[in-house]
């Protein structure tokens, strides 16, 4: 049925995309536009379809489509600059070999035209997978290990936190039906070898086209080897065809009589696509008779020598000839520029060559229309690219002439140069990062292995680390870090980046690394002589093993983080940071030590508690906004422990203002995501509902967990459904679990109150099928006690309150809050007291007033839970005004649903406003 309702054009794209079974990140890549712009169209979309998720969402989409068959997502693929000429059979045989085989190499030497076949081809079998045809250009890929990072940006994919770039490409595409196009393999074949390795034993239905001088020598891997174009002198050549077309593409056709002779020039350069169409392109100037006079001798001179390999002397040929016909100041500029990987400007071209800006500007022209360098425009100016065939010819060149160094270093300058002002200006940075990205990855993986150069290598290293960091490419930011550490003379230096790296891999949840590079750091420090800070680095590797347990794959055993300890002591001396960090990890060892049946008003808790206290006043003077954050966080462990609520409360709010003031930087963001997820589960403790939607949402907002959606948007799922925003919870729910299932479905016990929350509100909806969707979920992540009498007894009783069954809420809040608080966390105790109290006095239980009792009690200063007690006490008392005076103070808590169901409790004109309210959100009637 055709979707008959008032959609804008952008949410008709959206739409298409989600049929095609897009992530909204690949959808915001797609379009241009950012994942927060398209979930709020998956919202609107929502709504206005009246569908309840992103699955009946996708199910409108492909309904919306004619009857004529499925569409596919259109191949993201580049589009061709000039025709594809010829290569019939080859087009037909590779074709075949990528429907019968998994991962198909197109081999053959540099300019035969292996992409352009692999593109032809990949147009024509997009039809055939359901999920896309996806194009991945290795050029500028200089680092294997980096090989993924490029797959997952043609995905659209970012980094996401406990999962390198290949484990987020795998998890994304685990059940897609792709096919993946990796163009240029050969610079970064062990890299490709050991990502394919991994993606086609994980990812079933993904099959994958490469090109590449040599095979990659993997598994299933099925080589076709591209052959040169035809020469065949029957009038079907497709060497002449493209020569031919060229030709007429600049305005000189020729007539058929000159066929034969096109077909000599074609057989001199053995039909090798590049050398003819820089034959082509030379036509106009020379004419076939001067094209044959300059091979003549050019091509038996110019042949590459014993230095060059076999299958590379035809393209060779051709560009050595190309190239003597320059003028020699072009000459020296071609082999010049070709320092840069990515697209570059004159202006760049001018500083990184230290030539005139103006004769720069000339040669490049002069350049382009020989076809030695593609030009296009863009927003920042015309820029040129050299093929990677020629790019590499001018390199080698650089070497003859004795030049490579020099123009190496002037690149990594000019590197340096963008990296500084990229850093100094952060406006529109991340386009202007991106375009010089691969340009700055190269001249370090130059400089590196430069002596010369190796302290402009640490400082383009620890730049590069900044960048990479603030575009969310987490897993590069980290691997640069330690790259400036290992790069840097000063062990002081070396300690400092390596503290860096060990920030972000917090960012990551990567607790090994954290652990791993805080002892990395605390060595470096001891080198330098700084004893005091290898103490601090000690102490802290410690608290990392204790706050961040969860993150870790293989956790130190509590014997060496308690030897770590007592190893930091002593160095630490009185240095403020030091005894900061000891004091922290001393705070934090002990705390470690509770148990379930820990006395929290024992002395051990109450030494605790000082520890954690001295820890954050020692903090406070360093002026460390990470490291004070740490120890509060600590001293909020011990408040929550204790059950002082408001104090946890405040605390968390603290931290919040602490690092929301602080400069931005990995150990600050680190700090701060996870200081705003405490802040949130702290509000909805309290009962501060805006405080925690407000948090929540800054959290859900957070550009480091973009990619992340189940992580960023757990605690306003849980925020908004306490409130009753059922709009809130359906639009986040659909980024929840989207990303959710990408990261291949973590049972992080984080995550597990969202679904609760999620599945409750659906419930309240009267949604049975997505309820039990979400049920499915929730039953992924087993029955932890929290589940048992935490959030999933909260949850639980909400809707069985609404439902109107209060004799089984009774029996599903049946133990006393005493008897299960410290196996829950305490953010559930005001919630668990007071519905357990209202459903008694729903139930008609006979201890239903000592109930109420005992709840207020626990409930005092908490505004939510308090009005709830009052409720559920004016509902014993049959006092309607307290019950309205409950509704206003519920409804000013920021509860609106709570606020309804109250008036329907009141009864009479009451319940008609409540009942409005309460379908005005989007619950059904309550019992």
């Amino acid at each position: 049925m055709a979707v008959t309702v008032d959609i804008s054009p952008r949410e008709a794209e959206v739409l298409e995309l989600v049929g095609d079974h897009l992530s909204n990140a690949e959808i915001a890549a797609r379009l241009v536009i950012s994942v927060r712009t398209v979930e709020s169209h998956v919202s609107a979309l929502l709504r206005k379809l009246g569908v309840p998720d992103r699955r009946a969402l996708a199910g409108r989409a492909a309904a919306s489509r004619p009857a004529a068959g499925a569409a596919r997502p259109a191949p993201a693929l580049p589009a061709p600059l000039t025709s594809f000429v010829g290569r019939a059979a080859e087009r037909a045989e590779l074709g075949e070999a990528v429907r019968a085989h998994r991962q198909v190499t197109a081999v053959g030497p540099g300019g035969v035209g292996k992409t352009r076949l692999a593109l032809a081809v990949a147009a024509d079998a997009a039809a055939a997978f359901a999920d896309g045809v996806w194009f991945v250009d290795l050029v500028p890929v200089t680092d294997p290990g980096m090989v993924a990072a490029a797959v997952a940006g043609a995905l659209g994919l970012g980094e996401q936190p406990g999962r390198g770039m290949a484990e987020s490409v795998v998890a994304a595409l685990a059940d897609r039906h792709v096919l993946l196009v990796l163009d240029n393999c050969e610079q970064v074949r062990d890299g490709v070898a050991l990502f394919l390795e991994r993606l086609l034993a994980a990812c079933p239905r993904a099959a994958v086209l490469a090109t590449s001088r040599a095979r990659l020598m993997v598994p299933f891997e099925r080589a076709y080897q591209v052959p040169p174009l035809s020469l065949a002198d029957d009038g079907e050549s497709d060497a002449v065809a493209l020569f031919m077309e060229r030709a007429s593409a600049i305005g000189w056709p020729l007539d058929p009589p000159l066929h034969d002779h096109v077909r000599s020039i074609c057989a001199r350069l053995d039909g090798m696509a590049l050398a003819i169409e820089l034959a082509a392109a030379r036509y106009p100037t020379l004419g076939l008779d001067g094209l044959t006079a300059a091979l003549a001798d050019p091509l038996r001179m110019l042949t590459g020598g014993s230095r060059a390999d076999d299958r590379h002397r035809s393209v060779r040929a051709a560009v050595d000839w190309s190239h003597t016909l320059l003028e020699p100041a072009d000459r020296e500029l071609l082999r010049r520029v070709s320092v840069f990987v990515a697209p570059f400007t004159a202006a760049a071209a001018a500083e990184a060559t230290g030539r005139d800006a103006g004769a720069v500007a000339d040669g490049l022209a002069r350049l382009a229309e020989q076809s030695l360098l593609a030009v296009r425009a863009s927003a920042g100016g015309t820029e040129y690219r050299a093929l990677e065939t020629i790019r590499q010819y001018g390199t080698e060149r650089l070497a003859e002439a004795g030049e490579l160094a020099d123009a190496r270093a002037r690149h990594l300058r000019w590197c340096l140069a963008r990296a500084a002002d990229l850093a100094a200006d952060p406006a529109d940075w991340r386009p202007r990062f991106d375009a010089v990205a691969d340009d700055l990855r190269a001249a370090l993986a130059w400089a590196a292995g430069e002596p010369d150069h190796r302290a402009e290598a640490r400082d383009l290293a620890r730049h590069l680390a900044e960048l990479a960091f603030t575009r969310n490419l987490l897993g590069e930011s980290q691997q640069r870090y330690e790259q400036a550490a290992a790069l840097a003379a000063d062990p002081a230096d070396a300690a400092a980046a390596l503290r860096h790296a060990a920030a972000v891999a917090g960012c990551r949840m990567h607790g090994d690394d954290m652990y791993r590079l805080h002892r990395a750091a605390a060595d470096a420090a001891r080198r330098s002589g700084d004893a005091a800070r290898a103490a601090a680095d000690l102490a802290t590797a410690a608290v990392t093993a204790y706050r961040f347990a969860g993150t870790f794959v293989r956790p130190p055993a509590p014997d060496e983080t308690r030897a770590l300890i007592a190893e930091a002591r002593g160095p630490a001396g009185d240095d403020p940071a030091a005894r900061a960090a000891v004091a922290l990890a001393e705070a934090a060892s002990a705390a470690d030590a509770f148990g379930a049946d820990q006395d929290p008003r024992g002395d051990a808790v109450a030494d605790t508690l000082a520890r954690a206290e001295r820890a954050v006043d020692l903090a406070r003077r360093t002026g460390d906004a990470p490291a004070e954050s740490a120890a509060l966080d600590a001293l909020a462990a011990v408040q929550s422990w204790v059950g002082d609520a408001s104090a946890t409360a405040a605390t968390a709010r603290r931290r919040v203002a602490l690092l929301s003031a602080a400069p931005p930087g990995p150990a600050v963001t680190h700090e701060l995501v996870q200081a705003l997820g405490e802040a949130a589960q702290t509000g909805i403790g309290v009962g501060d509902l805006p405080g925690a939607r407000r948090w929540a949402r800054r959290l859900a907002d957070h550009p480091s967990l973009a990619e992340v959606g189940h992580r960023a948007t757990s605690w306003l799922l849980v925020a908004d459904a306490l409130a009753g925003d059922v709009e809130g919870v359906r639009a986040g729910a659909v980024r929840f679990l989207d990303a959710w299932r990408r990261s291949g479905a973590p049972v992080w016990p984080d995550l597990d109150p969202a679904a609760a929350a999620v599945a409750m509100v659906h419930g309240l909806r009267g949604d049975r099928d997505a309820r039990a969707e979400w049920a499915a979920v929730l039953d992924r992540f087993g029955t932890s006690p929290n589940r048992v009498h935490g959030h999933g007894a909260v949850f639980d009783a909400l809707l069985l309150l609404h439902e109107g069954r209060a004799a089984e809420a009774v029996e599903r809040l049946a133990p006393e809050p005493g008897e299960v608080w410290r196996w829950v966390t305490w953010v559930w105790l005001h919630w668990y007291a007071a519905l357990r109290a209202e459903a008694a006095v729903l139930a008609g239980s006979p201890d239903a007033r000592a109930r109420v009792a005992a709840a207020r009690g626990l409930t005092a200063g908490d505004p939510v839970a308090g009005a709830l007690v009052d409720r559920a006490e004016a509902l014993l008392d049959g006092d309607p005004k307290r019950l309205l005076a409950a509704a206003d103070a519920l409804d000013a808590a920021g509860c609106p649903y709570q606020s309804a169901r109250t008036l329907v409790l009141a009864g009479g004109d009451h319940a008609a406003r409540g009942a409005a309210a309460l379908a005005a959100l989007g619950i059904t009637p309550t019992a």
